[in-house]
């Protein structure tokens, strides 16, 4: 990942909106949702949401698909990875300096989480 890749994408999820629906799309996994089921998970209005999921689209972090008469918004898993692995790339002066996040290091609670608190995605 170039400079340029990393600074849009962290531009995109540098608001809160936004960074909601990534984490929200990352917590459903590849089969994403539809723009109207994020709007109601959410509490965005479908007009800022509109906004909100070109931001992500454009910084190539969530894609789109048609399914019938819905667009289904799923993360994009592979610029997500870039993007960690190129925010890490220099750790520690490459010695592995954490532990491998792994489920199983997660708090029960938060391995199983559910969107019931919209202001705490």
């Amino acid at each position: 990942m170039e400079n340029k890749q990393a600074i849009s994408a962290l531009a995109a999820l540098a608001q809160e909106s936004r960074l909601a629906v990534f984490r929200l799309l990352v917590r459903v996994g590849p089969e994403g949702l539809a723009a109207s089921k994020i709007a109601e998970e959410l509490a965005i209005p479908a007009s800022s949401l509109s906004f909100h999921l070109k931001e992500l689209s454009n910084a190539d972090l969530i894609s789109a698909r048609q399914d019938g008469r819905f667009i289904i918004y799923a993360a994009n898993f592979s610029t997500m990875n870039d993007l960690l692995a190129f925010l890490s790339d220099s750790c520690c002066n490459g010695q592995a300096c954490l532990p491998a996040l792994q489920a199983s290091n997660l708090p029960a609670n938060k391995a199983a989480d559910k969107v019931t608190d919209k202001a705490e995605i």
